[in-house]
């Protein structure tokens, strides 16, 4: 898939999720949207996003890539969730959807980066020229 339609794809699913979570009332009938985008997008979208940018495609199967993203992503909620306890702000529904938020963009800002090579690869062996 192209990276940039990619990186589409997962910036409207924040925008929906964020607009699931803001607009719609918790005793409306639409609420089960809100349930559903929340869920997903807390349970998979900043582990899928870690996952496409440490791996590269054809590396992980699909059972591996969705294990990877489920863990992954309740890992950084864990701790975005501590860090968000920890300080001033607090842990309220607005700092934990915006801190995800900004996580899964950034996450899968630097994915697309290294999804069209932008940066230089990172290599086990330095190249260090020795004088004989």
């Amino acid at each position: 898939m192209n990276p940039t339609k990619w990186f589409g794809i997962i910036v409207l699913y924040t925008f929906l999720t964020l607009l699931c979570v803001y607009l719609i009332p918790s005793d409306s009938t639409f609420s089960f949207f809100t349930y559903f985008f929340g869920f997903t997008f807390v349970a998979a979208m900043p582990g899928y996003c870690l996952v496409s940018f440490l791996f590269r495609e054809g590396k992980l199967d699909l059972v591996e890539i969705v294990v990877l993203s489920v863990a992954l992503s309740f890992s950084i909620a864990g701790v975005s969730g501590l860090f968000l306890g920890l300080s001033p702000i607090g842990i309220t529904v607005r700092s934990i959807t915006v801190s995800l938020s900004a996580i899964v963009v950034i996450l899968a800002l630097l994915a697309v980066m290294r999804k069209m090579q932008l940066f230089p690869k990172f290599r086990a062996t330095a190249s260090v020229k020795t004088s004989a």
